[in-house]
C-alpha cells in the first residue's frame, strides 16, 4: 500500500495511458517491463497489456468498474474479446466516446460526463450495476480527466464547484477532497491511477500533493 511516482514513455500523464478497471490495470501493450513492475507494486493489481484500436491511450479509451466497462467505439472485435475476459463492455459510439476522459467508476458509483447521451447512461448504470451521477467537475465536462477515485476516496479540480461536489458524494458515496498533481496540475484524473490500495503518479508530483492524495484515497 502506498504512492509510487515515475512516468509512461516519458510522459506525466499516467491517467491517459493507464486503465484501472476492478482488480486489473490495463496499461499499452508496448510498456517496458520495469514500468510495469513499478505499476504492479503500488496498485497491487493484475496488469494486462492491450492496446485499443491500435491506440495505447489506453486511460482516455477505457474505464469501468468490477461489474462492467466501457470502450470507445474504435475498439476492434479482437480488442472488445480480450475485454470481455474482465467484464460486461459497452461500446461507446456517437462520437462522443473517450470513455476514459468521460467518465470515474468504482464499485459505489459512476460520474458521466453531461456530454453523455441519456440512453448511454442508461446502458452504462445496467451493465457497471451502479447509479449514475451526471456532472461537470469545475465547470468542465471532461470529468474523468479532472478526478481520481478508487472505493474509498474520490480527488477533485481544486475550482470544483459546491453543486458539483453534492451530486459527486451522493453518487460515489466517498466524502470528496480537492487537490492537485505534479507541481499544481489539476488534471487529477490524467495525471494518476489508483486503486484502493495505491497509488501511481507524475513524478513531479510534490510531498505535500502526495499526502492529499494519501488522504482523499483512505491510503493512510
Amino acid at each position: 500500500m502506498g504512492i509510487v511516482t515515475g512516468d509512461v514513455f516519458g510522459s506525466d500523464q499516467i491517467g491517459v495511458f493507464l486503465a484501472v478497471v476492478g482488480n486489473t490495470v490495463f496499461h499499452p501493450l508496448e510498456l517496458e517491463q520495469d514500468v510495469v513492475e513499478t505499476i504492479e507494486s503500488p496498485l497491487e493489481l493484475e496488469t494486462k497489456g492491450i492496446l485499443i484500436g491500435g491506440s495505447r491511450l489506453i486511460g482516455s479509451l477505457l474505464a469501468g468498474n468490477s461489474k462492467g466497462i466501457a470502450v470507445a467505439d474504435l475498439a476492434t472485435e479482437r480488442d472488445i474479446d480480450e475485454l470481455t475476459s474482465y467484464g460486461d463492455v459497452v461500446v461507446m459510439e456517437s462520437g462522443i466516446n473517450t470513455a476514459g476522459n468521460l467518465l470515474v467508476c468504482t464499485d459505489h458509483g459512476v460520474l458521466a460526463s453531461p456530454d453523455l447521451p441519456d440512453e448511454g447512461l442508461t446502458i452504462l448504470g445496467d451493465v457497471m450495476q451502479v447509479d449514475i451521477g451526471c456532472t461537470t467537475v469545475a465547470g468542465q465536462s471532461i470529468v474523468g480527466s479532472l478526478a481520481a477515485a478508487n472505493n474509498k476516496g474520490i480527488l477533485l479540480h481544486p475550482d470544483v464547484r459546491s453543486e458539483e461536489i453534492e451530486i459527486i458524494q451522493q453518487v460515489m458515496d466517498v466524502p470528496p477532497m480537492v487537490g492537485t498533481v505534479a507541481r499544481g496540475s489539476p488534471f487529477i484524473g490524467s495525471g494518476m491511477a489508483c486503486s484502493d490500495a495505491g497509488v501511481f503518479t507524475a513524478k513531479e508530483t510534490t510531498g505535500p500533493e502526495l499526502n492529499r492524495i494519501e488522504d482523499a484515497l483512505g491510503l493512510i
